[in-house]
């Protein structure tokens, strides 16, 4: 196998609150100014890991501050020169983008792009394709390896078949938190959270999960872990629309398209994320992602061909976010939280205004990423191990630090 670590790495000029309404915001991006970032960590971590051929860092930044960021992610990966990195920014972007849209200039939306977190999923699948990549291992750039088996877990049972003869193409992995626990802290839910927590079915699955053998379907994926075979990514890319939750959404894709996901309950990372600046605008994120679930599902059950997924089949998480309750848990927990604790009139906002607006949204776009499917194989058989467009990506997402590297030499 030849495999890829893949690390998209959200920046921004500072820490600011997002507004209720930025629907597409990133759950935590990195200040360019911060002392120690959270890349840095993530990268040290794989210092001591085995067999890592490339690291592939897709830089997420906007264009005030992207070339500040840039210049952050290129002295970061100057100090782990064993990992190979190569930066996917704009410049480089633009070369995948080129080629992609040049082969399928009506796929629908930014469907291959550094903005969105589907869309920036596909870039890495994109890259990797181009690379000639045959696995691609995600990390999230707030989560470290353990240690020095990490890469050796990962592709641990990838391209083998069950007992029952089905193909183990997709799998992931779990984290731990800062404690070292890999469940959700219960505790007793307030009144405004009783009807919006997950943490108890969560933890039920997680508990059947690390229970059992060692490799079993699952129906939960932790994107920052998570490592897919180009049997499965280059017939099944992730959905562009979605606007947070892409890595299970990704789960139900696969799903689709006959494909299963499995859990490996030895392989594991520890999640170490900053805290979540506006706690509304993360909510407004999940009533627009579990509208469009629903809707999506509704039309990917009814078309011919398609494997349905169903809430039955995603006992016991997360069946209840992709069934009819959906719509009263938005309502209640909404109303709720305008009620009682903090950001209460961006919530009656929600509560008025953001849920209708979300339908109508979902309503719009509930068709899209079957849309996209029809693209997204042939665009990737094309560009798989596409020489010269390789070359090009190496060159351009390495100069720099190769440049560095040798200055340092001379000055020796």
């Amino acid at each position: 196998m030849n495999p890829v670590i893949v690390i998209p790495s959200y920046w921004a000029r500072h820490d600011y609150l997002p507004e209720v309404g930025e629907v597409g915001v990133y759950d935590h991006a990195t200040p360019v100014d911060k002392p120690m970032p959270e890349l840095e960590t993530c990268l040290a971590s794989l210092d001591k890991v085995r067999g890592v051929l490339r690291t592939v860092v897709l830089l997420v930044a906007p264009p005030e501050c992207e070339e500040s960021a840039r210049a952050r992610v290129e002295g970061i990966c100057r100090m782990h020169p064993n990992l190979n990195p190569l930066i996917i920014g704009s410049p480089e972007a633009r070369l995948v983008t080129d080629v992609v849209y040049g082969l399928a200039p009506t796929m629908p939306g930014e469907a291959v792009a550094l903005r969105g977190y589907g869309a920036i999923r596909n870039m890495g699948l994109a890259v990797a394709a181009v690379l000639g990549h045959d696995v691609v291992v995600f990390l999230d750039d707030d989560e470290v390896a353990l240690d020095e088996n990490f890469l050796i877990d990962a592709v641990y049972g990838l391209g083998l078949s069950n007992r029952q003869g089905i193909p183990i193409l997709a799998k992931t992995g779990h984290f731990i938190d800062r404690e070292g626990s890999p469940y959700a802290n219960v505790g007793s839910p307030r009144w405004s959270e009783r009807r919006w927590s997950k943490r108890r079915a969560f933890n039920a699955l997680m508990q059947r999960l690390l229970d059992g053998p060692r490799i079993m379907r699952t129906s939960y994926l932790c994107g920052g872990c998570f490592a897919v075979t180009a049997q499965a990514f280059t017939r099944v890319g992730f959905d562009s629309v979605i606007t947070r939750g892409e890595d299970l959404d990704y789960l139900f894709d696969l799903r689709m398209y006959g494909i299963d996901v499995w859990f490996d309950n030895q392989w594991l990372v520890r999640h170490m994320p900053p805290e979540v600046p506006s706690h509304a605008a993360r909510f407004l994120q999940d009533v627009y992602r579990w509208t469009y679930e629903r809707r999506k599902l509704a039309v990917t059950n009814a078309t011919i061909g398609m494997r349905p997924v169903t809430p039955e089949s995603l006992m016991p998480y997360p069946a209840q976010w992709v069934s009819d309750e959906v719509d009263s848990r938005i309502a209640t927990t909404a109303l709720r939280r305008a009620i009682v604790g903090p950001e209460r009139l961006e919530y009656l906002r929600i509560y008025l205004f953001g849920r209708r607006q979300a339908r109508v949204w979902a309503e719009g776009v509930e068709s899209r990423y079957l849309k996209f499917q029809t693209y997204w194989p042939q665009v990737m058989a094309t560009i798989w191990d596409f020489q010269e467009l390789a070359q090009r990506l190496v060159r351009l997402g390495t100069a720099r630090l190769r440049a560095s590297a040798s200055q340092r030499g001379n000055d020796a």
